[in-house]
C-alpha cells in the first residue's frame, strides 16, 4: 500500500485550516486516513504548524511520499534534515552525537530567523500605527485651523455687519440732536 502524508481541508469558506495525515495514496482528499501527525493554519502570520515530530520522522523513514506543501512543511520542521542526518549515521560519515549536534545548531539558527521575522514584522506594526496617528494629528490640526478661519471670518463679518447697522443708527441719532 503507497502512503502519502498529504493535509486535508477543514473550516469554512475563506477561513480553512488543514491537518497534516498519513493516508492512502488512493484515498480522497478529506476521506479516510491512518494517522492525524499534525495541523497547518496558514490564517495566522506568520502561519501555525503543529506537528508530532517522531512519527513524521517514522513515516518518512518508512516510505511515505509528502505532497509538495507537505514537503515544504517537513523541510521547515527539520523532519527532512533529521533524515538525511539520520542516513549519514548509518553510512558512518559521523555518529548520532554529531548528528543530534548539527540538528541542534540548525533548530537554533532556523528559531533566530523566525525571532527576528516576528520582532521585525511587530516593528513594522509599531511604525504603520505611529504614522497613522501623525497622519490623524496633522489632519485633524489642518481641519481646527480651518474651523478657527471660518469662525474669525464669521466673527469678523457679523462685526461689521453690527458696525454697519450701528453707523446709520448713529447718523439718524446725531441730525436729531442738532
Amino acid at each position: 500500500m503507497a502512503t502519502k502524508i498529504r493535509l486535508q481541508r477543514h473550516g469554512r469558506k475563506n477561513y480553512a485550516f488543514y491537518p497534516i495525515v498519513i493516508a492512502d495514496s488512493r484515498a480522497p482528499r478529506d476521506g479516510k486516513f491512518i494517522e492525524r501527525i499534525g495541523s497547518y493554519n496558514p490564517n495566522t502570520n506568520p502561519a501555525t504548524i503543529t506537528l508530532n515530530f517522531e512519527r513524521a520522522l517514522y513515516w518518512v523513514n518508512v516510505g511515505a511520499q509528502p505532497t509538495d506543501t507537505v514537503r515544504t512543511i517537513l523541510s521547515n520542521e527539520g523532519v527532512l534534515l533529521m533524515k538525511h542526518l539520520q542516513g549519514g549515521v548509518k553510512k558512518g560519515a559521523f555518529d548520532e552525537a554529531e548528528a543530534e549536534r548539527r540538528f541542534a545548531a540548525w533548530k537554533a539558527k532556523k528559531q533566530a530567523q523566525v525571532d527576528a521575522l516576528k520582532a521585525d514584522m511587530a516593528d513594522r506594526r509599531q511604525l504603520a500605527a505611529k504614522q497613522r496617528l501623525e497622519a490623524e494629528e496633522a489632519a485633524n490640526k489642518a481641519k481646527a485651523e480651518a474651523v478657527a478661519k471660518k469662525k474669525a471670518e464669521l466673527a469678523a463679518a457679523k462685526a461689521e455687519a453690527e458696525a454697519a447697522a450701528a453707523a446709520p443708527a448713529e447718523a439718524e441719532e446725531a441730525p436729531a440732536a442738532e
